[in-house]
């Protein structure tokens, strides 16, 4: 049987979380950031295989060019930690090089093929719920943390960046660090669950579903906004889903899924690398 006081600390911990964009002005301890790691590294895969990577920016003038380029947040620059995490399939098809699977294929009359879309999706699954165990190890700490999504905008210049791989795409980026002393930001609202839980199949809401959802968010529309909207959802969709920010995450995507088109594949020297490259 759970002990109810550990049941009772980890409930308490997900209610409290915020995402923290202001940091103590002092360095994660050594064995914090060690805690944060090994968490990472304990997280749920699929297969065992463990498809993400980690970087760890620990260089300033790098933190200051991500705050630039990650939709100009100053506050990545000041974080005490920032962690990259990368969906990666570069090293196991690395790996199966090393391992003769393209002779093994060809005996086996098998398809040798690199990574497509639903590899992408899966390692990126990996990356995301490895990074999501950071941010409950460091919340235990007394640590905060600020997703940054952005890290997938400007694919080229963070592929430079970071010297990536074609199998390896930026999925998320954290900035952790440790919450000032006196009162913590309070947790924002969320939507109700009987909005976005179902049983058994999918519950596609009606309108007067969607009224109500949204009711608490509309409460805080400004009709005198700067941008014309005339209601929360054109507001939002404005500001979040129609914006430039999400215009070049798009495009910045599909120029990073051109390598992951499960293409056939052949040696050459140093690796290898698809029929379509050649």
């Amino acid at each position: 049987m759970a002990n109810p006081l550990v049941r009772s600390t980890v409930q308490e911990i997900l209610r409290k979380r915020v995402s923290l964009r202001q940091y103590a002005e002092r360095p994660i301890k050594d064995e914090d950031k060690k805690a944060i790691i090994e968490a990472a590294m304990r997280a749920p895969t699929a297969g065992n295989m463990m498809m993400y990577s980690m970087i760890i920016v620990s260089d300033q003038d790098l933190k200051q060019r991500l705050s630039e380029t990650c939709d100009h947040q100053p506050f990545i620059a000041k974080a005490p930690l920032v962690i990259v995490f990368f969906a990666d399939l570069q090293r196991w098809f690395d790996y199966y090089n090393d391992s003769g699977v393209k002779e093994f294929c060809n005996d086996q009359g098998m398809d040798f093929t690199g990574p497509d879309e639903a590899d992408l999706l899966l390692a990126s699954s990996d990356a995301l719920i490895a990074a999501q165990n950071t941010v409950i190890s460091a919340e235990a700490l007394g640590i905060g943390s600020c997703y940054i999504g952005d890290i997938m905008e400007n694919y080229e210049t963070h592929k430079e960046l970071f010297n990536l791989s074609p199998y390896v795409f930026p999925i998320s980026m954290l900035c952790y660090g440790y919450y000032s002393e006196g009162e913590r930001p309070k947790p924002r609202e969320r939507f109700d669950s009987q909005f976005i839980v179902s049983e058994n199949k999918y519950n596609r809401l009606t309108e007067k579903e969607r009224e109500a959802m949204f009711s608490h968010r509309a409460k805080g529309f400004n009709p005198q906004n700067s941008i014309g909207a005339k209601n929360i959802g054109q507001w939002i969709y404005a500001r979040k889903t129609g914006a430039d920010f999400s215009a070049e995450m798009a495009r910045s995507v599909r120029i990073a899924m051109n390598h992951w088109r499960g293409e056939s594949l052949v040696h050459h020297e140093g690796g290898i690398m698809c029929t379509k490259c050649l």
